[in-house]
């Protein structure tokens, strides 16, 4: 599951049907999917409905039974929406809820609902919470210390203000 904001600019009006709409949004899932198993295999699971990618604007109204379930890039939910997506899981499932709090592409006025999540369940048994740092990206080993000068940056902004 994945909401579907674009990073910082609009693309417009996306032609096709509901799939190729959203499917530019779901691109960093399916290059996940493809390192985990041969392209051929995760199709197959797909077309079976073992796998499924979802907006998170098609959650409202279901119950998820006995599923494993991503909400990732979470920084760009709402709260209405993380709340939403937080009560849907059903009997038998598990949820991860992953995303950056230095990366919300929402609207300035909307409050990411991940930045919130955590004051409002810290204290509800049975759900964790997790935080990574720098020392934790696995990409480029120029991208920790990219993360690094801007973590930096913001320090100095902070004093500032």
């Amino acid at each position: 599951v994945r909401p579907a904001v674009e990073a910082g600019e609009s693309l417009g009006y996306l032609p096709g049907d509901l799939m190729e709409k959203i499917d530019p949004y779901f691109r960093p899932l399916y290059d996940a999917m493809y390192e985990m198993m041969p392209s051929e295999k995760f199709q197959k699971y797909m077309e079976r409905g073992i796998i499924e990618i979802a907006p998170l604007a098609y959650m409202r109204g279901r119950t998820l039974n006995n599923s494993f379930i991503i909400l990732d890039d979470a920084q760009n939910t709402t709260l209405g929406q993380m709340k939403m997506f937080l009560t849907r899981f059903g009997f038998g499932s598990k949820v991860i809820i992953n995303g950056d709090i230095t990366q919300v592409d929402l609207p300035l006025k909307e409050h990411s609902g991940l930045t919130r999540v955590a004051k409002i369940l810290k204290k509800i048994k049975g759900i964790e919470f997790i935080y990574l740092n720098d020392r934790d990206v696995v990409r480029h080993r120029l991208v920790q210390e990219i993360i690094r000068a801007y973590e930096r940056e913001d320090l100095l902004n902070q004093e500032r203000e």
